[in-house]
């Protein structure tokens, strides 16, 4: 009888607690729409003029830095001069949309977080909070936003520039990539990223019924038992709800899967690169497949072991 009690209790509590609730969110949300267009003009002009005033400034020290700088040879230098241009470029475009969401975001959340805030301990006159709080400290706090973002955007800029401009390589030798191995890794990496996305979204979907059902079935033995999730009374709306959702669970392991294969099927490169040897990379590629396969057997409690060989090189 105490879980069903205490259960009953705690829900009681809840229902109290809801009209509370909704006034202060109410109040917060008024306070939003009064004074949050106010912070998200300042967020977004504020940004948007930064991000496009110091982009020149960016785009000619960064290059000037990566010249200059002694840490990478030479064709490290034009990987990343090329790489730098397409990260600049978007630099500019996330910066003014990121501004506008920000801008919106803090604009609208943060009268609402100071109007609950408002009702913490060690605060005197809690009713006066809730209407003062978030109001003006909104605009001001939408001019710290900008002003922060600037001292990043060019006091921490320029000081990181300047450690790689003038930071001396460890050993007095630059690091550089071997030009010769690099047509081994991007094929090896192509044929990794083929190979395991193709086999890992096998794989997953040929264990997506058996990971459904296994999983339904104990949940349910648990909760004719119960047992688990559903030792204590109070737990049993919770676990009843995990039983209704167990299919977005499972769903979500099979996109996880199929996203997973993406960097491990990229990691051949590097070791084609590590090793200086194509057969590595490509029978990497392949026991990363088995190593999948053999490790959802163990997690879904199937047969041991891996329909797929382990290539291991021999010395």
């Amino acid at each position: 009888m105490e879980p069903s009690a205490g259960f009953r209790a705690s829900v009681w509590s809840c229902f109290k607690f809801l009209p509370f609730f909704c006034g202060l969110l109410l109040l917060g949300i008024i306070k939003g729409v009064l004074f949050g267009p106010w912070a998200w003009l300042i967020i977004a002009i504020g940004i948007s003029a930064l991000v496009l005033g110091l982009w020149p400034m960016h785009v000619i020290w960064t290059y000037y830095c990566i010249i200059r700088t002694k840490l990478v040879g030479p064709v490290v230098k034009l990987l990343l001069l090329i790489s730098v241009s397409g990260i600049l470029v978007l630099w500019l475009i996330v910066g003014i949309v990121g501004s506008v969401l920000a801008g919106l975001a803090y604009g609208f959340l943060a009268p609402v977080m100071a109007t609950f805030d408002a009702l913490g301990e060690g605060k005197k006159r809690p009713l006066v909070h809730c209407f003062v709080d978030g109001t003006w400290s909104t605009i001001t706090g939408g001019c710290t936003v900008v002003r922060d973002l600037k001292d990043m955007l060019f006091h921490s800029y320029l000081a990181y520039m300047d450690d790689l401009r003038f930071h001396e390589p460890p050993g007095g030798k630059p690091f550089e990539i071997r030009v010769l191995d690099i047509p081994g890794a991007v094929l090896a990496a192509a044929c990794g990223l083929l190979m395991d996305g193709i086999m890992f979204t096998a794989i997953a979907l040929y264990k997506f019924p058996v990971m459904l059902f296994k999983g339904w079935k104990r949940l349910i033995e648990d909760l004719v038992g119960r047992e688990g999730p559903f030792l204590e009374t109070a737990c049993v709306p919770f676990a009843g709800l995990a039983i209704l959702l167990w299919p977005f669970a499972v769903l979500g392991a099979f996109l996880a899967s199929m996203i997973s294969s993406v960097p491990l099927g990229a990691y051949a490169a590097i070791v084609v690169y590590q090793e200086s040897s194509l057969f590595m990379g490509l029978s990497y590629a392949i026991s990363s497949v088995s190593i999948f396969d053999e490790y959802t057997n163990d997690v879904l409690d199937m047969a041991p072991g891996s329909c797929f060989q382990v290539c291991i090189p021999e010395e």
